[in-house]
């Protein structure tokens, strides 16, 4: 049987095909989401575009979009590209091409990422489509700011933004390691107050 298992720089070894909430740190998540380019990488400034530093913007938009929304919730909007630490950010032309496989493997991991953090495996649907539409709002911010879009092309794509949601938000371009240490400290901050 080939190796199905990915060692992490915690020391636990992730199986990719049955993963386990005990084997799910935020370290290891933070770290490699702040080494994932999104965009292949294709986009302006001396630092990638991380997953990690997307997450964060996702995360501000769903509370902006939502106000009063419970800590929970938005804990599961600067998750929800959790398992692309392991997986890897590609892009949705990738994915359609690879199929359900693909889909089968995220959700997998997102179910064990969320029951690590004590939230639901599955999210209900209304918070998904939630987060989905400030990830989509991100996607447009980013396009036209980062990866070369022009702001007609970007509205053709993602939609056109509302314009009090986005104001003064701008994309950020970080080193890995001050990334990781945002993304690590906003887990904290939102896990404590769950249980405190």
């Amino acid at each position: 049987m080939k190796r199905a298992w990915q060692r992490m720089l915690s020391g636990r070894r992730l199986d990719l095909l049955d993963p386990t909430p005990m084997d799910i740190e935020i370290e290891d998540i933070a770290h490699g989401l702040a080494f994932v380019a999104r965009w292949n990488g294709q986009t302006t400034g001396d630092y990638a575009y991380s997953v990690a530093e997307h997450s964060l913007l996702v995360e501000e938009l769903f509370a902006r979009a939502n106000p009063g929304i419970g800590e929970r919730w938005r804990l599961a909007a600067l998750l929800h590209d959790a398992p692309e630490y392991v997986l890897g950010d590609m892009i949705t032309p990738v994915k359609a091409a690879i199929g359900k496989g693909y889909g089968e493997l995220d959700d997998r991991l997102t179910a064990a990422v969320h029951l690590r953090f004590g939230l639901p495996a599955v999210l209900p649907a209304p918070i998904k489509r939630a987060i989905k539409a400030a990830d989509t709002v991100s996607a447009r911010l980013e396009a036209e700011q980062i990866a070369g879009f022009s702001e007609a092309e970007a509205d053709r794509i993602f939609g056109k933004p509302d314009p009090v949601l986005v104001r003064g938000l701008a994309i950020r371009l970080r080193p890995p390691p001050e990334v990781r240490a945002a993304f690590t400290a906003r887990h904290h901050v939102l896990l404590r107050s769950l249980s405190g």
